[in-house]
């Protein structure tokens, strides 16, 4: 087994290699706007680094956001593509479910990244490997009695202190805890999602509403 994991949901652009035993290689690099240059070279790291060619990869993992569209499209397009091309399933991850993972944390404790328009994308989580409900995207303010008194995950905690006082790491998801994740889940038989965008609302980019309509003659 072989485990080509990325991930381009927070600004984190993130790969990983996991040989079913272990991570083997990773890369990480924090980068709001550079998530379709850096990519690939990291991918390129990751391979180099482990001493194996990407026909060797027997799987590909991808987390699913939820993200910004942009981002989080870059890794998503990018994992189906190496599937098609290596011939091998590719795997669909909740990022927060990464974010959960690595925090390591038992009890009940919160995990949330940055949406932008001063809302965070959030769940709840039992443990590091179970989550309560589905993922959503709020303003901090109201969800304060959901996530009140809880240890929280992931940058937006920092970002919104007044709501999540006691935040902790990791700020952003890595590739190596997706890829630990999914060779976990691999072996207990567990189902993934498809690797298909998890977007909670309408990208921020919009078409104009007074823009001219050329019709052609």
């Amino acid at each position: 087994m072989l485990l080509l994991a990325v991930d381009t949901a927070t600004p984190a652009v993130t790969a990983a290699l996991h040989d079913g035993t272990s991570v083997v290689a990773a890369s990480s690099s924090v980068d709001a706007r550079r998530h379709g240059e850096l990519l690939l070279p990291a991918v390129d790291r990751v391979l180099a680094e482990a001493g194996v060619k990407l026909d060797a990869v027997t799987a590909v993992v991808a987390g699913v956001g939820p993200g910004p569209y942009t981002g989080l499209r870059v890794g998503l397009v990018t994992a189906t593509t190496f599937g098609s091309a290596l011939g091998v399933p590719v795997h669909g991850l909740c990022t927060l479910d990464g974010l959960a993972y690595a925090s390591g944390l038992e009890g009940l404790f919160v995990v949330a990244t940055d949406a932008r328009r001063k809302e965070v994308y959030w769940a709840r989580y039992a443990s590091p490997r179970e989550r309560i409900g589905e993922p959503a995207v709020d303003r901090p303010a109201d969800i304060a009695d959901q996530v009140a008194g809880l240890p929280a995950v992931g940058a937006g905690g920092l970002l919104y202190p007044e709501a999540f006082p006691d935040t902790r790491g990791p700020e952003h998801v890595s590739a190596a805890a997706l890829a630990s994740l999914a060779a976990e889940k691999l072996a207990a038989g567990e189902d993934f999602l498809p690797p298909l965008p998890l977007y909670l609302r309408r990208p921020d980019a919009q078409v104009p509403k007074n823009y001219k309509v050329v019709t052609p003659k």
